[in-house]
């Protein structure tokens, strides 16, 4: 098996093909991050005397600009991992490595894959990513309808001319037209796929999981191969870290927040309603409370166990049960 490392930026994909893990000696090369580089970079592997099928492509994950290269690649017959860029920025301060530079990146991450060869990545289905897609536009549309809102509250107490306040009114209705639009197609593209909406019926089945909530975790269990609910709690950011040694360092365990802030925003509202209206959670958050857990400590325990609920409701395709003892 030969590892390759991809540095990813916007416009570029840096290439480290590692030949020799021991010395470190590689083949380097840059190509454009598209379909044409992509295909630039098969064929340079290809006269490598590489063959595509023993080609193990380690790349970080990187915004959504690494997603083009890692499906055409796993489409072409690499095997392709994605992995998280913290625990490769400790790997390469692990082997000395203090340069920081594209090229040596790249290195980086090929001796990564070669030493520690990490789980194989997935592609997501067609639909898992339309609606990523789509939660994303709606994402952004709100926070401009939000912005929008704020400025007309502004131009509301102050002497703002006529005009000014009128664009604010027709960009507000636009925004809002903008809005319904994509949650409808949002709702219609859940809808016409069976798996997504029988998965978005068992995650709503659980008392403090909305609809947006949802389809949220929804969009999250289906661009990502989990096989824990521990590994999805990971990556969404809510397992406490300890920082502790000896008597000297005693400070608080905290999230670790290392997924996306969106999800965590979502199901923060969730888990304060989850504390109310759903007996496991509730019984969990009155139970860390009576112990001496702070209000905010309790509600990330209170996100985990919602997050866990929700893994557990879709692996035993089974709607929630109020009297199912976890």
């Amino acid at each position: 098996m030969f590892f390759i490392g991809i540095d990813v930026s916007k416009a570029k994909l840096d290439c480290s093909l590692l030949l020799d893990a021991a010395n470190s000696k590689r083949r380097a090369k840059s190509v454009s991050n598209s379909k044409t580089g992509i295909a630039d970079l098969l064929a340079w592997c290809a006269k490598q005397q590489v063959i595509i099928h023993e080609l193990h492509a380690i790349m970080e994950g990187t915004g959504v600009y690494h997603e083009q290269a890692a499906l055409a690649l796993s489409d072409a017959g690499v095997t392709v991992s994605i992995v998280n860029p913290a625990q490769v920025k400790d790997f390469g301060r692990s082997l000395g490595v203090r340069t920081k530079t594209d090229s040596v990146d790249s290195l980086v991450l090929a001796r990564y894959g070669a030493l520690l060869n990490p789980r194989v990545w997935t592609p997501p289905s067609q639909e898992a990513r339309t609606l990523q897609a789509l939660l994303a536009r709606r994402e952004a549309i709100a926070k401009d309808l939000q912005r929008e809102h704020n400025r007309l509250e502004k131009a509301d107490a102050t002497d703002t001319p006529v005009l000014i306040r009128q664009s604010l009114v027709e960009s507000i209705a636009f925004l809002e037209k903008q809005l319904a639009k994509l949650q409808q197609e949002i709702d219609d593209h859940i809808n016409k796929h069976p798996g997504l909406k029988a998965d978005r019926d068992l995650l709503t089945s659980i008392p403090a999981v909305g609809p947006q909530v949802g389809n949220h975790l929804l969009a999250v269990m289906h661009n990502h191969d989990f096989q824990s609910a521990e590994q999805l709690a990971a990556y969404l950011g809510l397992v406490p870290v300890e920082w502790q040694s000896g008597t000297s360092v005693l400070g608080r365990p905290r999230l670790s927040k290392a997924g996306p802030a969106r999800i965590r925003a979502v199901l923060y509202m969730a888990a304060i309603v989850g504390t109310q209206h759903n007996p496991h959670i509730k019984a969990l958050y009155q139970r860390l409370q009576e112990r001496g857990k702070t209000k905010m400590s309790a509600l990330g325990a209170a996100m985990r166990k919602l997050v866990h609920l929700c893994f557990g409701v879709l692996k035993t395709r089974q709607p929630y049960q109020a009297n199912y003892a976890v």
